[in-house]
Parts: structure tokens; C-alpha cells; sequence
């Protein structure tokens, strides 16, 4: 029996079970396979239900399972980390046409997808006082002090109201009393054992974008007060301070 063949019909319903399958039991191989397949796939909706338990709240199990089905059978895993299976299931939504009425779908599907990521990225100590206080003292230099953030952080975007969504689903407030059209921005990171979900202003979603492009912090606090003419820079570095997010200062002075 062909390996292709059999991994083609496990992933393909309208695929007959692959030639030369035989039962210890003589019972119909071919009832057998389907059954497996079937468990197979189960066992990849199962996954995704627990990985996007959000999203499949806001639509309803049987939705979300139907949806989840079409995804798995076209989206076999590539990896034994089931951890990390789904990884463009949100894209998958998105153009997902009985979807469309919930356009904030998809980036709730990629905020739980981001905690995924989050909980799983390596564990990088934060800065010290220490090493905060001797940058503070070289003021010359902090214009073009690079900031290496941790890991697990990441920013995202949404024309939706997708931290509101998801904190109401946490029990943080009534579901009821969100507005789903709302531009949100939510920073996704570990701190400690714990994955928070935490709303920024887009001033402090586009300052962190360039640190992690690699801008020094003259260039990022810039590129946040075109967004936000009083940005607030003490406040965002406090916060990344605080959750330890900041886990190197690196002081390189401009030679221009």
C-alpha cells in the first residue's frame, strides 16, 4: 500500500479508502478506515476547539465545528506539535464566506492564536534596575537606545473590538456592553506563568512596532506622536517594565 495514497484518503472524504487494507478481524477494511478517518478528524477539531474557545463561543459549536472540519480537511497538520496546529485558521475564517457577518472573527481567532504563541515562547529574563538606571544616567544616548523586547510579545491591530471580546469571555465584564466595531489594539504577552491580553492605544501599538523593526527609542516615540501628539513614552516604557517585557537595553549612539 502506497503511504500517499493512505495519508490523500485520511485527509479526503470523497477519496475511496486506499487499495490493499485488510482487518485481523475480517471485517470490512474499507467501514474500518472510514471510522479512522473520521476519529482522525475529530481529534483535529477537538484541538482547535480548545485553541480557539473564544471564537467558537461567539458562533456556536456546531458552526464552529462545521467550520473547523472544512479547515482540517484541507489543512492537514505539518507537525506533531498540536500545539501549534491552526496556525492559519484565522486566515481560514476570514475568507470563510458564512462568516462574513462577523468580521471580528477572525481577529479574535488570531488573539487566542498569539496567547498560543505567547505561552509556548521562550523565557527571557526582564532588564534590571540596575541596568535601567544605568541607561537612564547616559540621556546622550537614549535617542538610539535599541530595546529588546520578550519573546512572546506581539501587537495586535483590529479594526474590531477584540479585547473587549475576549475579556468578556474571561468573565471581566457583560458581552452585552461590547461594541464589536470598535478599533482595539491588544499587546499579547507572558508575564511569568500567566498570558495577558492587555488594550493599548495605537501611539503605543506603532512605538512598539518599531522597537521591534529595531528603531532606536528617539525614532519610535516619534513615529508615535504622529499618531498621538501627547504620547506618553514614561507610561508604555513603565508598563513593559513592569510585565518585564523589556529583556535588553542596547546603547548605540548615532554617528550621523
Amino acid at each position: 500500500m502506497n503511504q500517499s495514497h493512505f495519508t490523500a484518503a485520511l485527509i479526503n472524504p470523497d477519496l475511496p479508502p486506499p487499495p490493499g487494507l485488510t482487518a485481523w478481524n475480517g471485517s470490512d477494511p474499507a467501514q474500518r478506515f472510514r471510522v479512522y478517518r473520521n476519529n482522525v478528524i475529530v481529534s483535529l477539531i477537538d484541538a482547535l476547539a480548545d485553541s480557539f474557545a473564544v471564537t467558537q463561543e461567539l458562533v456556536g459549536e456546531e458552526f464552529f465545528r462545521g467550520m473547523a472540519r472544512l479547515y482540517a480537511y484541507a489543512n492537514p497538520p505539518q507537525s506533531r506539535l498540536m500545539a501549534f496546529y491552526g496556525t492559519d485558521f484565522p486566515d481560514f475564517i476570514e475568507h470563510f464566506p458564512p462568516a462574513d457577518s462577523l468580521p471580528y472573527l477572525a481577529d479574535v481567532a488570531r488573539l487566542e492564536y498569539r496567547r498560543i504563541v505567547a505561552y509556548h515562547a521562550a523565557d527571557v529574563p526582564g532588564v534590571t534596575p540596575e541596568a535601567v538606571s544605568a541607561a537612564l544616567a547616559d540621556t546622550a544616548a537614549l535617542p538610539d537606545m535599541r530595546v529588546t523586547l520578550h519573546p512572546s510579545l506581539s501587537v495586535l491591530s483590529s479594526n474590531s473590538a477584540v479585547v473587549s471580546l475576549w475579556a468578556a469571555h474571561q468573565g471581566a465584564f457583560d458581552l452585552s456592553t461590547v461594541v464589536p466595531d470598535t478599533a482595539e489594539i491588544a499587546l499579547v504577552l507572558r508575564h511569568g506563568l500567566d498570558v495577558e491580553v492587555l488594550p493599548i492605544s495605537a501611539a503605543a501599538g506603532a512605538f512598539i512596532y518599531e522597537l521591534q523593526a529595531g528603531a532606536g527609542l528617539g525614532r519610535a516615540a516619534a513615529e508615535a506622536t504622529t499618531i498621538e501628539t501627547d504620547f506618553n513614552l514614561a507610561s508604555i516604557l513603565g508598563l513593559l517594565l513592569q510585565k518585564s517585557a523589556i529583556t535588553a537595553l542596547n546603547p548605540t549612539r548615532s554617528t550621523t
